[in-house]
């Protein structure tokens, strides 16, 4: 799912499922009621002549071969127009969910000539598909026009001959009539039917998307943790052609704090994606408690850990069930005690609501800043066994960090931590500091051993501190 973009996933769900839907409903109709017509229709002309019923039905089923061999030609539009749709869907949820963005870079201009661009070219797709599938209902009515003249033809010689009355004849061809339309109708939604085909193709596509790899049928849930993590030779690529995380080994004791830091890129925050399993390793082994993970429940070892990002997110609702995300059930005085703990607490008793105040999607309208102090609030809600800080304090102005500093100090006091840090400051106190570099652990220790190492970290240090 990585590579593929939230728009395009979207446009799958939502356009395409519904014009599938509606292809196979006016499709599904049509086919009862041409079957039931066809049917009918053709007994009866078996009782007027049977000769004349066998040419028909003989000659009548080549207007669908011209059908199909028309529709086989328009597949490939309606699939390249229903991913040019994607495509638009993708941009417009860009520009519009980032519209701040596009807005202070003076975007606009630019965004709508991308638009356009897009636009375009899902109108010159979309007017080929229109084109040749619309040909394929009249191609159908000719065929079956022809075949109607030629009974008529025959049909008159018969009676000539005395064969059958005109009566008959009249009564035949009224009957032969009926018995090409439902190939006229059912060529006539031909379009719906090959657009809900390219649209099945992009569904079914989504779905067989190879999906988080399930549980191992016998594994357990993790229920006494000590707070020991380890990783043994380590190694893990997003892409195989690229390799990331180069044989990681770390030992982590109950209760430790460990903090990672290292240039952007180095793979800080891929060792904690691997850590709650949004990714499995390549190669080697990562046990919390003593367990493999692989063997561990991904509910149970998640609820585990207490992560606050550097990328906030809230859902629509109120300031109280967003603190309450993992815990429903919490009271509301177990929620602005978080909320205190956070320093949250003074800016939400400000709102006019308070804490029932509604917040949009993502939280659009309360600052960065508030933001994460809420995700901290959940965090100090639940009170995991084990903590994941990975920038948790970027977004917060420098007094209230010093005091959300402090509430993690508490709160890290006997459980395991792994803070992921650009800004040394907040790694001080760490038993372990690690240094990464291109996917390595080059360095390894306190705060204080490696700056009399006088290596990458030192180097780092000072870079910061130089002036201070």
């Amino acid at each position: 799912m990585d590579q593929n973009q939230p728009g395009d996933i979207l446009s799958r769900i939502v356009t395409d499922v519904g014009l599938f839907s509606d292809g196979l409903l006016m499709g599904f109709t049509q086919l009862f009621t041409g079957v039931a017509t066809i049917l009918g229709t053709i007994g009866f002309m078996i009782s007027i002549n049977g000769k004349i019923a066998l040419l028909v039905m003989v000659l009548t089923p080549v207007s669908l071969f011209v059908a199909s061999f028309i529709a086989s030609r328009t597949f490939h539009m309606f699939q390249v127009q229903s991913e040019k749709r994607a495509g638009m869907t993708s941009l417009v949820e860009e520009l519009v969910g980032n519209q701040r963005v596009v807005q202070a870079f003076s975007y606009e201009e630019k965004g709508m000539e991308r638009f356009d661009q897009v636009n375009g070219e899902l109108r010159v797709w979309g007017i080929k598909a229109l084109f040749f599938s619309a040909i394929t209902n009249p191609s159908t009515r000719f065929v079956n026009g022809l075949v109607y003249t030629g009974v008529s033809i025959l049909g008159a010689f018969i009676v000539i001959g005395g064969g059958m009355s005109v009566g008959q004849l009249i009564s035949f061809l009224n009957y032969a009539n009926q018995y090409t339309k439902p190939f006229n109708e059912i060529s006539g939604v031909i379009t719906e039917l090959e657009n809900a085909l390219a649209c099945a193709k992009r569904i079914f596509d989504l779905l067989e998307t190879p999906t988080e790899e399930p549980d191992a049928p016998d594994a357990i849930e993790l229920k006494e943790v000590d707070g020991s993590v380890e990783l043994r030779q380590v190694s893990f690529s997003y892409v195989p052609q690229t390799p990331l995380l180069q044989d990681i080994s770390i030992q982590v004791k109950p209760g430790q704090r460990i903090a990672i830091v290292g240039p952007t890129g180095c793979g800080k925050t891929t060792v904690i994606n691997l850590l709650m399993r949004f990714y499995d390793v390549d190669s080697g082994e990562i046990c919390v408690s003593g367990h493999p993970v692989r063997r561990l429940t991904r509910d149970s070892l998640r609820r585990d850990f207490g992560m606050v990002l550097q990328e906030t997110w809230l859902k629509a609702g109120t300031i109280a069930e967003n603190i309450a995300y993992g815990k429903p059930d919490a009271s509301r005085e177990e929620i602005e005690e978080a909320a205190r703990q956070a320093h949250a607490h003074g800016f939400i008793k400000r709102m006019k609501d308070g804490y029932d105040t509604w917040i949009g999607e993502d939280g659009e309208n309360i600052s960065q800043g508030q933001k994460q102090l809420l995700c901290i609030a959940r965090v100090m809600l639940m009170r995991p066994p084990m903590l994941i800080l990975d920038e948790a304090t970027s977004s917060i102005d420098t007094r209230t960090e010093i005091r959300v500093q402090q509430a993690f100090e508490r709160l890290m006091e006997g459980r395991t931590s792994f803070v992921v840090a650009h800004r040394l400051s907040t790694v001080r106190t760490a038993d372990l500091i690690l240094v990464m570099e291109d996917g390595n652990i080059i360095e390894q220790g306190t705060h204080g051993e490696l700056l009399a190492l006088g290596g990458a970290y030192s180097r780092l240090y000072q870079s910061q501190f130089a002036q201070s």
